[in-house]
């Protein structure tokens, strides 16, 4: 009597006689003896497995809870079913130890920015050691590195203090700025307002100069007939004022006595007393 045993495409059976590994029998129809033996199926697929909330301790005595997935498939199913008690759980553990390590090595910041590295060096070490428990682990992923509550709220804490540092040095540098730019208007202004001072001061000189160069030219070009004639207004304008007493030296006298219109403003002046 024979019994029938279907094994589904990309898994492999095992056949066990009176609980001993016989041999084992590919996809399709199998046939086997009651009571006498069993098949074990196997999945040959690649299976993905999520690790949740491992914890790890960095360089630096940092606690880091990691989420790690991996893809494995079994290589060799003997193996898989009977060196090891549960190959799976071994393999597990394997990956935590590689990572425990690996992690170990960096720092927190160092091991936050590195996941990629942590991945490929992960994969490196894990490399053909899981083939012992007939595994093959085709990729591992950190999916994520987060830090402990306590950590994280220390680095909030640190990162909300560089930002108002950061927030005070640049407020500073642009009030410094800002009076920068004020003293230099200033002194700007300053500078221009003495500059025009100077040029106005500058330009009433040069046209004073130059009155008086022109008045020393006029006089240099007269003869004594122009004085003569100022020193005549001069008495005509004494002859109609309340003034009636001139004091000059006989010299004087005689010549002004000599033209008509002063002995007539003389006399004018005669006359009022």
């Amino acid at each position: 009597m024979f019994g029938l045993k279907t094994v589904h495409q990309n898994h492999v059976g095992l056949v066990e006689t009176l609980g001993k590994y016989s041999r084992e029998v590919s996809a399709g129809l199998n046939f086997y003896i009651p009571f006498f033996q069993r098949i074990q199926i196997v999945d040959l697929a690649m299976i993905p497995l999520s690790l949740q909330g491992y914890s790890v301790i960095t360089k630096d005595n940092a606690e880091v809870q990691t989420n790690v997935t991996l893809n494995y498939h079994v290589t060799d199913a003997r193996k898989f079913q009977y060196e090891n008690s549960n190959s799976v759980e071994s393999m597990i553990q394997l990956v935590r130890g590689h990572l425990r390590d690996i992690i170990g090595k960096l720092d927190l910041n160092e091991a936050l920015g590195s996941t990629s590295k942590i991945n490929a060096d992960l994969a490196t070490a894990i490399g053909d050691l899981t083939d012992t428990y007939g595994i093959k682990v085709d990729r591992v992923n950190i999916d994520e590195l987060k830090p402990s509550a306590s950590i994280t709220e220390s680095m909030e804490k640190q990162i909300r203090a560089d930002r108002e540092k950061t927030a005070a040095i640049a407020k500073a540098n642009g009030d410094a700025r800002s009076i920068e730019i004020e003293t230099k208007a200033k002194n700007e202004a300053t500078v221009s307002t003495a500059k025009a001072e100077a040029a106005a001061t500058i330009a009433r000189a040069d046209a004073k100069a130059y009155e008086i160069k022109k008045l020393n030219d006029t006089l240099a070009a007269v003869d004594n007939k122009y004085f003569t004639a100022q020193q005549i207004q001069a008495f005509a304008a004494l002859a109609d004022s309340s003034t009636n007493t001139v004091v000059m030296d006989k010299d004087s006298i005689g010549k002004y006595a000599d033209i008509p219109v002063t002995a007539k403003v003389m006399n004018q002046m005669v006359d009022k007393k």
